[in-house]
């Protein structure tokens, strides 16, 4: 069975991911692909705490996740791949991971990142990221909860990389 969902979201295992997404599309795998919280055994212990009975987590960093991938380790059973940010999916994607679509969630405001979106803020790499992914044709599509609308936010995308470079021509 192939990878069900790829989705960014900065607070990776959480509520609107057990409530939402576990109840809709019924993964029996969750994959966090994270060089922090793999180093993190706190972060660990409390995901693991809220992923339901039945359902099996992993927890990663972003190299043994794409060697996962890679090896077709998840084929067998349906799975969720948690990223917190655009960069560590563009690694999978340009290290030959096969994925046809990408779901952004949740990159929640920081200091040095604006707000596209009501639940997307990212910072100039970030867009270069996401703008990366959508060149290699991967459709990346926003949505809190699985039940909402999709949303195409390829053109605040192509908008914002469009001003990064135009910015970076007139320095």
């Amino acid at each position: 069975m192939p990878i069900t969902l790829v989705r960014i979201d900065d607070r990776l295992v959480h509520g609107q991911i057990v409530q939402g997404w576990l109840k809709n599309i019924a993964v029996d795998k969750i994959v966090v692909a994270s060089d922090i919280v793999a180093e993190d055994s706190l972060q660990q212990m409390l995901m693991a705490m809220a992923v339901p009975a039945g359902v099996e987590l992993e927890i990663k960093n972003v190299a043994d996740a794409i060697k996962a991938v890679l090896a077709k380790e998840y084929d067998a059973v349906k799975t969720m791949i948690l990223a917190s940010n655009p960069g560590d999916v563009l690694k999978m994607i340009e290290s030959g991971a096969p994925f046809k679509s990408v779901n952004v969630g949740g990159m929640h405001f920081a200091n040095g990142k604006r707000q596209l979106l009501c639940n997307i803020s990212v910072d100039d790499s970030d867009i270069e990221n996401l703008y990366k992914i959508y060149s290699k044709g991967i459709e990346i599509e926003g949505r809190v909860l699985p039940l909402d609308d999709r949303t195409n936010i390829i053109p605040v995308i192509e908008k914002e990389y469009n001003l990064i470079c135009l910015l970076k021509a007139d320095k």
